[in-house]
């Protein structure tokens, strides 16, 4: 599993998987269902693209995002139910 913690390492760990599948972003593109300049600045790492479009592209590649660190959504249901008045 790869930790990333900025647009830049995204794009980074994209487009060495991109190429270790042996996709130009073209191929790539067509198959997340997105403009090949989405697949350009999504490697050059913008931090300002939209993420429904960065989910197909993980997802045409064959990838997912896990979070880690991060309280459960068991943990949190039941910190929002017993804390009302807080």
């Amino acid at each position: 599993m790869t930790s990333i913690r900025s647009p830049q390492q995204l794009g980074d760990a994209l487009r060495a998987a991109r190429k270790q599948l042996g996709l130009t972003q073209p191929r790539l593109a067509l198959a997340a269902g997105v403009g090949v300049r989405f697949i350009v600045d999504l490697e050059a790492g913008k931090p300002t693209l939209r993420l429904e479009n960065v989910l197909r592209v993980i997802d045409a590649l064959g990838g997912e995002i896990q979070l880690s660190g991060l309280p459960s959504s068991m943990d949190n249901d039941h910190r929002e139910g017993g804390n009302h008045g807080a």
